[in-house]
C-alpha cells in the first residue's frame, strides 16, 4: 500500500483534525490523536506530530498540508517546506494584491478567539518583507508584538475577537467551533470590504480549517456570504503575505488579551490546552471560585474537568 509520513506541528495537527472532521472514524491507534478515511485515502496523526498517509491517494492528501515528499527517516530538513501552490488556486496568487485571513486561540483553553483580515497589495509586498512578516509559528510574542504594530499603522485590516462569555453561549446552545470560525472569517472580510471599497481585491486567501463545501454549509442562513474570488488553502501563511500579516496581528490581539486576563486573575496564565493550564484552572477556581471560568476559559475543553480533579485531590 502507498504511503506518505508528515511531521507537523501540534497547531497544523489542530487545523488537520477540524479540517477532517466529518471524516473522522472515531478510533486511533496506541498513541493516536485521531484517525479520518477519504474514499482514496486513510489519514491516522500521532502525538509525536507524525501523520500517516495510506491509499491510492496518499500522494495527494499529502499535499494538501504543503508537501509531497515522503518522510522515511527521522531526519529533519534544516529550514520549513515551502507550501506547494494547490491546483485549486491561482498559480499566480502569492503574487496578487490580496485579503489574507487567520484566526487565533482555538485550542487555548484560556483565553479568546482572534480572527484578523488584512490586505496587501502587491506594491506593498516588498515593505512587508523588510519588516519581517512570515509565518507567525516561526516568530517570538515579542517580535510578532513588534510588527504587528507596524502592519496596523498602514496596513488595511479587519480585527474580531470572540470573548470568552460569549464563546461558551454559543457553544452551549450547539454552535461547533468550526461555524464559529467561518462567522468570524466571514465577518471580518466584509468588513474589510467595505473599507476597501470601491478598490477590490484579487483574491481572498482564507488559511483552511474546513472543507470548503463545509465552510459555505456552516454560513448557510446568513444575510452576506463573501464568495468571490475566495480561495482556501493549509499553511496559507507560507503562500500569501496577507495570512501571515492577518495571522501576526490576529496573534498580537490575542497576546494582549492574554495579558490583561493574567492581570484580573492575579498570576500568569499559560497558553495552550496542556497540563499547565490544568493547574493554571485549578488556582483560579481555588482564589476566584467557579463562577469566573466562563470569562477566562473555553468551558466544554477537557481541562475544565481536569482542573476540578486537581482541586478534589488537593482537599
Amino acid at each position: 500500500m502507498s504511503n506518505v509520513v508528515l511531521k507537523l506541528s501540534s497547531q497544523e495537527m489542530r487545523k488537520m483534525m477540524e479540517y477532517y472532521q466529518n471524516n473522522l472514524t472515531g478510533k486511533a491507534p496506541p498513541g493516536g490523536l485521531f484517525s479520518a478515511k477519504t474514499p482514496q485515502c486513510t489519514i491516522t496523526a500521532y502525538k509525536s506530530g507524525k501523520v500517516l498517509f495510506q491509499g491510492s491517494g496518499c500522494n495527494e492528501e499529502a499535499r494538501k498540508w504543503g508537501s509531497d515528499a515522503v518522510e522515511k527517516t527521522e531526519t529533519k530538513a534544516k529550514t520549513p517546506a515551502t507550501p506547494k501552490i494547490s491546483a485549486s488556486l491561482p498559480n499566480n496568487i502569492s503574487s496578487l494584491s490580496a485579503i489574507g485571513s487567520d484566526e487565533v486561540g482555538t485550542g487555548d483553553f484560556f483565553g479568546p478567539i482572534t480572527v484578523c483580515a488584512a490586505y496587501v497589495r502587491k506594491e506593498d509586498m516588498p515593505l512587508l518583507k523588510e519588516i519581517g512578516v512570515q509565518d507567525s509559528k516561526n516568530l517570538t510574542d515579542e517580535k510578532i508584538s513588534t510588527i504587528a504594530k507596524q502592519l496596523i499603522k498602514f496596513l488595511p485590516y479587519s480585527l474580531l475577537v470572540l470573548h470568552n462569555v460569549k464563546y461558551n453561549k454559543l457553544q452551549s446552545s450547539g454552535m461547533s467551533q468550526g461555524k464559529m470560525k467561518a462567522l468570524l472569517h466571514n465577518q471580518a472580510i466584509g468588513h474589510l470590504l467595505e473599507k476597501l471599497a470601491p478598490e477590490k481585491p484579487e483574491a481572498i486567501l482564507i488559511d483552511q480549517f474546513a472543507k470548503e463545501e463545509v465552510y459555505f454549509k456552516y454560513l448557510s442562513g446568513q444575510k452576506v456570504i463573501h464568495k468571490e474570488n475566495v480561495y482556501f488553502s493549509t499553511k496559507a501563511e507560507g503562500i500569501h503575505l496577507a495570512v501571515a500579516a492577518a495571522s501576526i496581528i490576529a496573534r498580537h490581539a490575542f497576546v494582549q488579551h492574554f495579558e490583561k486576563l493574567s492581570k484580573a486573575a492575579g498570576f500568569k496564565i499559560p497558553k495552550g490546552a496542556g497540563s499547565q493550564v490544568d493547574v493554571a484552572a485549578a488556582r483560579l477556581i481555588k482564589e476566584k471560585g467557579k463562577e469566573v471560568l466562563p470569562s477566562y476559559v473555553k468551558l466544554h475543553f477537557a481541562n475544565t474537568e481536569k482542573a476540578m480533579n486537581l482541586l478534589r485531590k488537593s482537599k
